[in-house]
């Protein structure tokens, strides 16, 4: 048995457009997608932050990132792994032994670069902000003393 199936021109149209969009953006992903590490995370920050301490594994970095942040920042298996492979892709960390199950990191040159370049980045933030608050000393949200306390805690880091 057949079934008649009636289709109108604008149905036609909508599909191939459709089509035509999804194919476009399969393209843009491949050929356009931004840069795996620009800017970085927060959390890719702090897997930084803690290899440019010391080599680590991966439950060492996730207690480093908890105890950096007060506990702010939590990083689950699935996120650190995720961002461990990616920087492991990119080179920016290296294996450098392993024992069974347990994986010991390092960071390398190009970790190190992209540490130094994220840090310089946000003392920039912090800087702005500090001038930003200048111009509007009403605002009684966050005085400018606290934005230079941080500024300088930075600084030291």
């Amino acid at each position: 048995m057949y079934t008649l199936l009636t289709i109108s021109t604008v149905d036609i149209t909508i599909t191939i457009y459709y089509r035509i969009t999804i194919i476009e953006n399969r393209y843009r992903r491949i050929n356009m997608g931004k840069k795996t590490l620009e800017p970085i995370t927060e959390s890719m920050y702090y897997v930084l932050m803690c290899l440019h301490n010391r080599n680590m594994y991966g439950t060492e970095i996730a207690e480093c990132v908890r105890k950096l942040t007060d506990d702010r920042v939590k990083l689950g298996p699935g996120t650190l792994y995720s961002i461990l492979s990616t920087f492991e892709t990119e080179s920016v960390i290296s294996k450098i032994s392993q024992e069974g199950r347990r994986i010991t990191y390092a960071i390398t040159d190009k970790g190190e670069t992209l540490y130094q370049n994220e840090l310089q980045r946000l003392r920039k933030c912090l800087w702005d902000a500090q001038r930003d608050l200048s111009f509007e000393e009403s605002d009684s949200r966050v005085s400018t003393e606290d934005v230079k306390g941080t500024a300088g805690e930075l600084s030291t880091i």
